[in-house]
């Protein structure tokens, strides 16, 4: 592979599974499912040669479990999916999580609901991002817009999913996982794993045994570890919320949208600029938790006008509306079953948001 620093062209898919391999994956399990299969094609070759496991399950249910023990051995480990097949693993994400295991998940999502088709979308936000599975849980969710994201931020889910012994997902889209772009990866290959002290790997009696867990029979045990979740996650809340944002400073209006469809909302936003419509752009990065800050920042400026942009129809709006708080307009489009926006109809949305009228 290449050298640190070195550019070279990638597909989505690829990028991932090479950056996993580089931030020190050695357990892979997982099963095809379109569009995210060259992420296990991938893996199936380059951990062998890395010393690594690779397992195609016999299905997304087995893949997700055979996770909860290679984490619980102390293995940075991986799986992969689309949409159906993530909705199959929820029950294993919500034993993961119980457990306080770190592991990666990647969404490459297609259109839904049932097995829909094979197009992007971003319909698993509320999936991701409210907990698919039972009980009180989160997972980190990453969302990233670029390939060269999808490598820096495969790298940053092993190490959140590591520090807080939590689950992280990365949150992509069909378009994301197939197209190519010039990628550089910043990280030399990682040599050791730090220390997992918590880990089952073997016992001789020299510390207390470790014994990894999501059942506890008794009502006050299982609330006292949900307590201890919740502190957790409010931790997380503090650290680790991550957004960007684009010509907010002179905006009279804030698109909002994630992933590929935030990178549509940057050619609209500059179609705007260029009839007069002072728009920006505020992009979270982490779905969850989700970045209220930058919605704070907007409306400091005056920005009063919001326009949510997805592939769905309209699941993290009910974050923006929640950041913003009754304190401006929010209003939404989106387009969904694998149809994607384009730049002109969400300029038409926004000057009907700012009172221009079509043209």
């Amino acid at each position: 592979m290449t050298a640190v620093g070195e550019m070279i062209l990638m597909k989505g898919n690829e990028a991932i599974a090479e950056a996993a391999v580089r931030a020190g994956c050695r357990f892979f399990a997982g099963y095809p499912i379109t569009p995210q299969n060259e992420i296990p094609e991938y893996m199936s070759r380059r951990l062998w040669e890395v010393g690594g496991v690779f397992i195609q399950a016999e299905s997304e249910v087995s893949a997700i479990n055979m996770l909860y023990g290679a984490s619980g051995a102390g293995a940075r480990c991986m799986t992969s999916s689309s949409s159906p097949g993530i909705s199959l693993k929820q029950e294993g994400i919500s034993y993961i999580a119980g457990a306080e295991l770190p592991a990666v998940i990647v969404n490459m999502t297609r259109g839904g609901p049932g097995l829909g088709g094979i197009q992007p979308s971003q319909s698993d936000y509320f999936q991701a991002t409210k907990g698919g599975g039972h009980g009180d849980y989160r997972l980190i969710v990453l969302t990233p817009a670029t390939i060269q994201e999808m490598v820096d931020l495969t790298q940053l889910a092993f190490d959140l999913a590591d520090k807080y012994r939590n689950p992280v997902m990365i949150l992509g889209d069909a378009v994301l996982g197939q197209a190519m772009e010039p990628v550089e990866f910043r990280n030399k290959p990682v040599e050791e794993i730090p220390p997992k002290p918590w880990a089952t790997t073997g016992w001789d009696g020299s510390r207390p045994r470790n014994i990894i867990n999501s059942l506890y029979l008794q009502p006050e045990e299982l609330e006292k570890h949900n307590l201890k979740l919740q502190a957790k996650y409010k931790e997380i809340e503090k650290n680790e919320k991550r957004w960007d944002t684009v010509n907010l400073r002179d905006a009279e209006v804030a698109l909002v949208s994630f992933g590929t469809t935030a990178r549509i909302c940057r050619s609209a936003m500059e179609k705007a600029r260029a009839e007069g419509i002072k728009a920006g752009i505020i992009r979270p990065i982490t779905a969850w938790p989700f970045p209220d800050q930058p919605f704070e920042d907007a409306l400091k400026l005056g920005i009063k006008k919001f326009l949510v942009v997805e592939m769905n129809y309209g699941q993290m709006l009910e974050d923006v509306k929640l950041a913003v708080n009754g304190r401006g307009e929010v209003a939404f489009y989106g387009r969904a079953g694998g149809m994607m926006p384009t730049p002109a109809a969400i300029l038409d949305e926004l000057r009907k948001l700012v009172g221009r009228g079509n043209r």
